[in-house]
């Protein structure tokens, strides 16, 4: 059975206890590693999330990821940490280095689900694209609308999304459903809308390295 959102917004995802090497990972790809895990085979992997809202606070991922590490680092042969920088303005590299851990490249997880290089080569030109994945199409509310106050205060749509011209949504996944979600959500920031179908990207390439 799949995690359901909620749970990993706020609660992240135990362990199972079995496997030789721990996926530490962000909630928000739980679902993508878990259909990876299960389409390749990789039982002796297994995944723990941190909650994905750490995302609203980035300065507490590395001391949570540290925290994580040392606490099951004994019960598996590796820890392969499913985060990219995240916002953390490269603490969490260094976190992992001095850790001795191994962690997915990339600043954030729009660039690894379209592919870092591709995404960096992108930058100039998608300057004022604001970008959603298939958990954040799901979460929008979470992430987005209510932690920038545009339930209570939409005037600051404006404000905060002026700038932007366009919002991306990355598909993990073929969902008419989430589809019509991501294009209400650009409908309300006031966007142009673009759907992009990425797959998983650099994710499937990371952990297949790494199984």
């Amino acid at each position: 059975m799949q995690p359901d959102d909620q749970t990993l917004t706020v609660e992240g995802l135990n362990p199972a206890g079995r496997g030789s090497i721990l996926l530490l990972a962000c909630g928000a790809l739980a679902r993508e590693i878990l259909a990876l895990r299960a389409a390749n085979g990789w039982t002796h992997m297994d995944l723990l999330c941190l909650p994905a809202n750490l995302h609203l606070w980035p300065d507490r991922i590395p001391d949570a990821v540290e925290k994580a590490v040392l606490e099951h680092r004994e019960r598996y042969d590796s820890i392969f940490v499913v985060y990219a920088d995240c916002g953390t303005g490269g603490l969490l590299q260094a976190r992992c280095a001095e850790l001795g851990v191994e962690m997915v490249e990339g600043p954030h997880c729009y660039a690894f689900f379209e592919g870092v290089e591709e995404f960096a080569a992108k930058g100039d030109s998608e300057m004022t694209a604001f970008y959603l994945t298939d958990f954040l199409v799901r979460q929008f509310d979470a992430f987005v609308w209510k932690p920038m106050g545009f339930d209570r205060h939409p005037e600051l749509i404006e404000m905060m999304f002026g700038n932007y011209t366009k919002l991306i949504y990355q598909a993990q996944t073929d969902d008419p459903a989430l589809d019509a979600k991501a294009q209400l959500c650009a409908q309300r920031l006031g966007l142009e809308y673009e759907r992009r179908f990425t797959g998983y990207g650099d994710l499937g390439r990371a952990l297949a390295a790494r199984a």
